[in-house]
């Protein structure tokens, strides 16, 4: 009875500890999971729950007994807050409106008919990628704008892609070979236009049997009215390759052809340009009207080597280059009694382009000047979009449409003088030429491309803040002195690998005029030199008597007709093939030829 009683008293006294007020209390620990994790991706909550077993009002880990993971559902879309970062950036909107717009031209590509009633070809000679970027600075800096920011006007194009430049045997090419792709379609060798790999060069032999046929011989015997314009001579590579036949592209007249070239019949590249008619009729037995529009430089292998028969603005002694005794120019002249034969400015501003049924403009002896030696011209030039928006006007007198080839050539030139100063400004004139054909032409019928025969090995290096002078030194991010490189010296943004190297010539425009002085080997000190002048010639590493074309593709910018078919990097014989396809040239030619 008394350990009964005893063990009672126990029991309640145990009981009476364990009453609700001192059991430990049961807490909740409620953790953000965030965006991204792996198993919530859209983030969430973890809950965890246990006793506070010491009493501390905190939920340790220790004191965890469970735990429950509540996921955010997936979210697939923004609302207007959480988008304002991005909608109200300029950056951002730019692109989404470039967005819709390709959309839409993409959508009417089912329902436009992609045939093109006139094209124009232009080729930026020696227009390279850096070229291109180089111009685009220049252009939006001489707007006061900081420069990057800039498009050139063939950039805005809506479809463009890449052109390999290589010759059948050459990995750098020249623009014989690269011009002739593009005019026939067919790549070939180094050095020879308008023919056929198979040919050897300078074997007059060799030319038979390899001819092409050019876009705009074709366009010719389709009955559209063609032309051809060049700020080179305008028998030089380029502008030759739409017209001419060669064993070499040195031919330009025949005092430059070997006697057993001329013995065996073949005709210089000038005597083919004026007896481009009769040539071609002879060829296929067809009826045309010959070449519209020719306009360019070169004047001087078109004259006889005769005094007598200089021009008046003529700078040599003897202007002519021709042993043969033949005027070239009279003999058009006799040719086209109703065509305009111009030399001067003031002839070129005379044309009435709506009553003049064709022009033979030589406005220099030999090649142009540069856009920006163009003041100094002793009778006046006009520019390339002068001269490109004047051959429209007389060649859209054709209710057939027409043809048309137009050449930057002079980039080229100072490239190889090792100017970029000449050769951005004369990419900027390009650019305007190509912004007056897109002003003067209806979209809708005439396909436009843009593209370059090859590069140079032209570069942009250093790290220069946004909006430096880009023809400038160097001058880094945060900074305003000029980066020394690690010989303590500045140096430009712009430079080349090969090349004449430095000349600091001032104010000189002409950048030919680089020729002048010694191959400059080795780094020069910048530091008192304004290299944003015209006469500067940037520095080059390896010496050599002129810089070389580059192996690199090209750009290749395209609108009208046709032009989703510029897409993608192909072989430079291609473009010949997306102006046939846009504008029927060789089932329209084969359907007058039946005739």
């Amino acid at each position: 009875m008394k350990k009964l009683s005893f063990l009672s008293l126990a029991v309640l006294a145990a009981l009476a500890g364990c009453s609700d007020d001192d059991a430990p209390k049961t807490l909740s620990l409620d953790t953000a999971i965030p965006v991204g994790d792996s198993q919530c991706i859209n983030g969430g909550t973890l809950t965890q729950v246990g006793a506070d077993d010491n009493g501390n009002g905190q939920l340790e880990q220790g004191e965890v007994d469970g735990s429950k993971t509540v996921c955010n559902p997936v979210k697939t879309t923004l609302d207007e807050s959480e988008l304002a970062s991005l909608t109200s950036n300029p950056w951002f909107a730019d692109a989404q409106q470039k967005v819709g717009q390709a959309q839409e031209r993409t959508d009417a590509l089912a329902t436009t008919p992609a045939k093109a009633k006139n094209v124009i070809l232009f080729v930026g000679d020696g227009m390279g990628v850096s070229t291109v970027t180089a111009a685009r600075i220049l252009a939006g800096q001489l707007q006061d704008k900081l420069g990057e920011e800039h498009q050139l006007s063939f950039e805005a194009m809506p479809y463009s892609g890449f052109s390999k430049t290589y010759n059948v045997d050459a990995q750098t090419p020249d623009s014989a070979g690269t011009m002739t792709a593009m005019a026939s379609g067919v790549k070939t060798d180094v050095g020879v236009i308008g023919v056929a790999e198979a040919v050897e060069r300078g074997n007059c032999a060799s030319v038979e049997g390899n001819e092409l046929v050019t876009a705009l011989e074709l366009a010719e015997i389709a009955g559209k009215s063609t032309g051809v314009i060049s700020t080179a001579r305008i028998t030089h590579a380029t502008p030759a390759a739409t017209y001419a036949k060669s064993a070499d592209r040195n031919w330009e007249d025949v005092s430059d052809m070997p006697a057993d070239a001329v013995a065996g019949g073949c005709q210089d590249i000038a005597m083919q340009l004026v007896d481009f008619e009769q040539n071609l009729e002879a060829r296929f037995d067809v009826d045309v009207d010959g070449i519209e529009v020719v306009m360019g430089g070169g004047r001087r292998h078109f004259l006889p080597k005769d005094p007598a028969f200089n021009s008046a603005d003529a700078v040599s002694s003897t202007e002519g280059d021709r042993t043969d005794g033949i005027d070239l120019t009279a003999k058009w002249q006799q040719a086209y009694p109703n065509g305009t034969y111009v030399v001067d400015q003031a002839g070129f501003d005379a044309i009435d382009a709506a009553n003049t049924e064709r022009v033979f403009g030589l406005f220099n002896e030999s090649h142009m000047q540069y856009e920006q030696d163009r003041a100094n011209d002793v009778a006046g030039e006009p520019s390339l979009a002068e001269m490109t928006t004047k051959a429209i006007d007389v060649l859209d007198n054709n209710n057939e449409g027409f043809f048309l080839t137009v050449e930057a050539g002079r980039i080229d030139h100072a490239h190889h003088a090792g100017n970029a100063y000449n050769a951005l400004h004369d990419t900027v004139a390009f650019a305007d030429a190509v912004q007056a054909a897109i002003d003067n032409t209806n979209s809708e019928e005439t396909l436009i491309i843009v593209t370059a025969d090859h590069s140079h090995v032209f570069t942009i290096a250093g790290y220069p803040k946004r909006g430096n002078p880009i023809l400038g030194k160097v001058v880094g991010v945060g900074s305003s002195k000029p980066t020394l490189a690690a010989d303590g010296m500045p140096y430009t943004t712009l430079g080349y690998t090969n090349g004449n190297g430095f000349k600091d010539l001032g104010a000189e425009t002409d950048a030919d005029a680089g020729y002048n002085g010694d191959i400059v080997t080795g780094r020069v000190d910048l530091s008192g030199v304004d290299t944003t002048a015209p006469g500067f010639h940037q520095e080059a590493l390896v010496p050599m008597g002129s810089e070389t074309h580059a192996g690199e593709d090209v750009g290749v910018y395209a609108q009208g007709p046709g032009a989703h078919l510029v897409t993608g990097t192909n072989e430079q014989s291609y473009i010949f093939h997306v102006m046939n396809y846009a504008a029927d040239l060789v089932e329209k030619a084969e359907a007058k030829l039946a005739k």
